[in-house]
């Protein structure tokens, strides 16, 4: 036996609205979305044995439009864009403003990271960061002990 929402005298057929609303297409609640429910850029993060390696997609943007940091052991990558008209137009029909910012921080390992040597690059719409560990923390070849 199921149940079914009637409304008053209407016929009882799911309406358009109440398929809709009851999946999950607007749960939108993941980590490309932030507080302001703004999307941020998706990332990718790989160990290796000497680093940290870190992809952001940020299609659109050029190198100055970041601010990578490094505070205590918090990354942070942030950018703000403003895209502006060359030309100055006075008889336009329809001119949209573009803002673009996002902040992301990523809390890196204590006393992994050799923080001196992080290095940054943009190239086809990806952000590659290089994050080396210190000798100390990389991964070593077992030993191997002989018998005596």
């Amino acid at each position: 036996m199921s149940l079914i929402k009637r409304n008053g005298n209407f016929p009882s057929f799911p309406t358009l609205f109440d398929d809709l609303f009851s999946r999950e297409l607007f749960n939108w609640n993941n980590s490309n979305f932030s507080s302001t429910s703004t999307t941020v850029p998706s990332v990718n993060i790989r160990e290796t044995d000497n680093s940290f390696e870190v992809e952001m997609a940020a299609p659109g943007m050029e190198k100055k439009d970041f601010h990578i940091s490094l505070e205590g052991n918090t990354l942070t990558i942030a950018s703000q864009k403003q895209s502006k008209q060359e030309k100055d137009e006075e008889g336009y029909s329809r001119k949209e403003f573009s803002y673009q910012s996002f902040q992301r921080s990523f809390e890196l390992p204590k006393d992994v990271v050799d923080e001196e040597k992080i290095s940054a690059r943009y190239e086809n719409g990806l952000l590659h960061l290089t994050i080396p560990k210190k000798e100390a923390a990389k991964k070593k070849a077992p030993r191997l002990i002989e018998i005596g």
